[in-house]
């Protein structure tokens, strides 16, 4: 199955072949640096695939290339960064 992921401000979506959104993940703006990383949505037919990884890794490249941090308040994302310690340079800092 052949996926688009498609960058928007604040949002990354994933769709399939027919043009359906598949997955999701969307990061609003709390300040002019920092986002909420509010949901994350995977069609259940999809689960275990792991497509929500890949929206979490596409999320930090353009939080990398804002220079924007990211505050988890989505289970997933926190347990996410919680397994990627590598990719800790992009959560919100106390005081950010």
């Amino acid at each position: 199955m052949e996926f688009k992921y498609i960058n928007q401000p604040n949002k990354i979506i994933v769709k399939d072949e027919n043009d359906r959104m598949v997955a999701a993940v969307t990061f609003p703006n709390v300040t002019e640096n920092t986002v909420n990383v509010a949901h994350t949505f995977v069609d259940p037919s999809l689960r275990g695939q792991g497509i929500a990884s890949r929206l979490m890794l596409e999320m930090v490249k353009q939080l990398k290339q804002t220079g924007k941090k990211a505050n988890p308040v989505c289970d997933y994302a926190a347990s996410w960064f919680e397994k990627h310690p590598e990719h800790q340079d992009v959560l919100m800092q106390k005081g950010d």
